[in-house]
């Protein structure tokens, strides 16, 4: 087995234009024609298998290193190669792997625009006879997972967890400063004034790469702006943002910064930083990712798991949009159309996704719920990530992130902008003018 544990420096932020690279024109050949993979194509057991995985952190890096161990135990034949990133450096990394044609035999993937530009580039496999619909492989997967990654009535990617955006709270801090769980937006920033006269940060948070705004504001547009209105908008084809609760969830955006977080300064800060944060109990709230509550309360964190509690973002009053929505989208794993050996690719992920495997994902110290069925079982299980499935599995729509849902350009702007109007150089009419004026450009 071959581990590279590259952890770049490059940011989301500063590498979002990788979502444009297969726009980018001469100097990236392009795939010439689409592959379809053979559900009856034999395997080869020889060679190597290399993946780019999203598992960096350290945390989370023996997850994948175990795997391949285990694979290359069954089938002494094969090499596994891993290139393990983390969600800070996965879109640098990716850019540069395509912009030197040299994206490994699986690779990693959101769903929305950022997996659309690997097809439009004939850069993903076809999936559709292997984990589309009748197929083994694809029933053993949650359907809605599976279709998160379908494009042009076709399957192109392998999910691999569920992910959804929670308020991790800590209970004990609650207790003490004498505040209840919110049960809509203006009760949490009332909590956040009472937790601050504690001399507690209400919500670490960290904005330096610029990503973490996004979750915020599309929680709050899910709640504001209708699901039809959103997709409508994600496409320059049909975008018009001309709808009220644009603007009106960035304010509420401003809002919540100004008076729950370290406000202007978030955008020095790192989201890791926000995380440990928490983790330390130096702050009462952080927003995250279902994927992240292991981490939290990992062993030797002053916050402990008996403290820890979550709660989705409240909703404000007169939302026009879908209170039942939340945050978050699967990820996954799309097969190179150029790899040499697709079989032996779509094998390995059949084991990676295999319920016994599933199972030590969804568990401490991962705690990634896995897409697979029966992929996760609650008695291994932190509670709160069983409670947060609960959560996820209720609602109505996943609205997907904003800097992977909207083409490259479009969510350049939400990066930049959203740091420009936490750090008061822009307002909220002036972001949404800017958003409208990309995707205009991006038609």
């Amino acid at each position: 087995m071959t581990y590279k544990n590259t952890l770049l420096s490059t940011t989301r932020l500063a590498a979002v234009a990788a979502g444009g690279f297969f726009l980018a024109g001469a100097s990236i050949a392009l795939a010439a024609d689409a592959v379809v993979a053979d559900p009856s194509a034999p395997v080869e057991y020889s060679g190597t298998v290399s993946i780019l995985t999203k598992f960096g952190l350290q945390q989370l890096s023996p997850f994948f290193v175990d795997i391949a161990a285990k694979y290359e135990k069954l089938h002494p034949g094969v090499t596994v190669e891993l290139i393990q990133e983390s969600d800070d450096s996965i879109k640098g990394k990716t850019k540069a792997l395509v912009a030197s044609n040299s994206l490994p035999d699986i690779y990693f993937s959101w769903t929305g625009s950022w997996g659309e530009n690997f097809v439009r580039g004939n850069r993903a496999v076809d999936l559709s006879k292997v984990v589309g619909t009748g197929g083994a492989w694809g029933e053993a997967l949650a359907p809605a997972a599976v279709s998160a990654f379908k494009y042009n009535d076709k399957f192109y990617g392998i999910p691999l967890y569920l992910d959804a955006k929670f308020m991790g709270f800590n209970k004990a801090l609650f207790d003490k400063a004498g505040v209840a769980v919110p049960k809509d937006f203006d009760e949490l920033l009332s909590a956040c004034a009472t937790l601050r006269k504690s001399d507690l940060t209400p919500i670490s948070f960290g904005n330096k790469e610029g990503w973490p705004a996004v979750h915020f504001a599309g929680q709050l547009l899910a709640y504001n702006v209708p699901q039809a209105t959103l997709e409508k908008d994600f496409n320059p084809a049909t975008a018009d943002y001309t709808h009220p609760g644009y603007v009106e969830s960035l304010k509420q955006f401003k809002q919540l910064i100004d008076a729950c977080t370290d406000g202007t300064g978030t955008n020095g800060t790192s989201y890791a930083s926000a995380l440990q944060q928490f983790s330390s109990a130096k702050s009462a709230m952080y927003y995250q990712e279902i994927i992240e509550f292991d981490q939290s309360a990992a062993e030797g964190a002053v916050l402990k798991n008996s403290d820890f509690g979550f709660f989705k973002l409240p909703v404000p009053k007169n939302a026009a949009g879908d209170a039942k929505a939340i945050e978050g989208a699967p990820e996954g794993y799309m097969i190179n159309s150029a790899s040499k050996n697709i079989p032996l690719a779509l094998d390995f992920m059949k084991f990676v996704t295999s319920p016994e495997n599933g199972k030590i994902l969804s568990s401490p110290p991962y705690g990634q719920p896995s897409a697979a069925v029966g992929g996760y079982s609650a008695d291994t299980m932190n509670p709160a990530v069983v409670e947060g499935l609960k959560e996820i599995a209720a609602s109505s729509y996943l609205m997907p992130w904003l800097d992977t849902a909207n083409p490259p350009r479009v969510a350049s702007v939400w990066l930049s902008g959203l740091q420009a109007l936490i750090g008061g150089s822009m307002t909220p009419e002036q972001l949404v003018e800017k958003v409208k004026e990309a995707a205009a450009s991006a038609k």
